[in-house]
């Protein structure tokens, strides 16, 4: 049986937490009084007491809570997730956002427990829907129907704050529109090579991405690297969809021909360089809008004729 064998919160973050007789869940947000609700994607965490126990035959002194996760699982294998899966459990729905985590330094969990279980083992989650979850209470898992996306604002001023982003979340908003998702995904960071790259690998190759959508750092600035970074990573490069966006911008501004935008794909996510600007995103995306679900499906395998009688 799948089922929540405990939950616990802290009021800090990177740190062990309390097991509770009890926690309430706050749509979009997260568990009431725990210092990680509200964190955008990760706003709960799971890990299961199955990865615990191993810990625990290592010779570790380590329980529920001690990994800082919220819900600790008894039954259900995390480590088969995928991105856009969703643990229900009550009313509140959980929809599977971040598989592991990359820790860059070693927190005090992993010094007070000896090791750290979290980065590979846990799973992050985004909640909708609010209600009261315990001990004992029934896990239901339902697999992503929809694509899974991630929209990332490529930025210095955004990045600091010295910015509002509208591009991001115009895409966001067409996505839902026009594509469906079972998750979105968004990140502002700097234009800096190494920290695009890292993502966009974490992306594709960990979460499992199914869309992949940068904007902004697409020009001629010294400081414009999302069409260099792309091209670094990906597998095979789709010309097409930069040809027709460029081809189609053109017929609005002849500044369009500035515009190095890379699409191509890695493993099976698709990934699209968008102009940063609401407007120029807007056009291009709706240029190749109409092909990137069959792109997809052909990427991860549907062996459908492509052509119809």
């Amino acid at each position: 049986m799948i089922n929540v064998y405990s939950v616990s919160t802290s009021c800090e973050k990177g740190v062990k937490k309390s097991n509770q007789d009890f926690v309430l869940l706050k749509d979009n947000f997260g568990i009431e009084c725990d210092a990680h609700g509200g964190f955008r994607h990760r706003q709960v965490s799971f890990l299961a007491i199955e990865s615990i126990r191993k810990m625990q035959k290592a010779g570790l002194d380590v329980t529920s809570g001690d990994f800082a996760e919220n819900i600790t699982t008894e039954g259900i294998d995390l480590c088969g997730l995928r991105v856009g899966d969703t643990l229900n459990i009550g009313d509140v729905a959980f929809i599977i956002s971040q598989l592991g985590k990359v820790c860059h330094n070693k927190c005090s969990i992993y010094y007070q427990a000896g090791d750290c279980v979290m980065p590979k083992e846990g799973v992050f989650a985004i909640v909708k829907g609010s209600g009261k979850i315990k001990p004992g209470d029934k896990i239901t898992l339902s697999r992503k129907s929809e694509l899974t996306s991630a929209v990332i604002t490529l930025s210095d001023k955004g990045s600091r704050n010295e910015r509002v982003d509208t591009t991001g979340p115009h895409i966001i908003d067409t996505i839902k529109k026009r594509l469906k998702a079972s998750f979105i995904r968004y990140d502002l960071i700097p234009d800096e090579k190494e920290e695009l790259r890292s993502l966009l690998i974490d992306l594709s190759d960990t979460q499992k991405v199914d869309l992949i959508i940068t904007n902004g750092s697409t020009g001629i600035s010294p400081r414009d690297i999302a069409p260099d970074v792309t091209e670094d990573v990906i597998d095979k490069r789709l010309p097409g969809f930069e040809e027709a966006m460029r081809s189609g911008s053109f017929e609005k501004t002849p500044h369009a021909l500035i515009s190095r935008a890379v699409c191509g794909v890695r493993n099976e996510s698709f990934i699209l360089n968008l102009p940063g600007s609401p407007s120029g995103a807007r056009e291009n995306l709706e240029i190749v809008l109409p092909a990137i679900p069959h792109a997809i499906k052909k990427l991860q395998g549907d062996k459908t004729d492509c052509a119809k009688n």
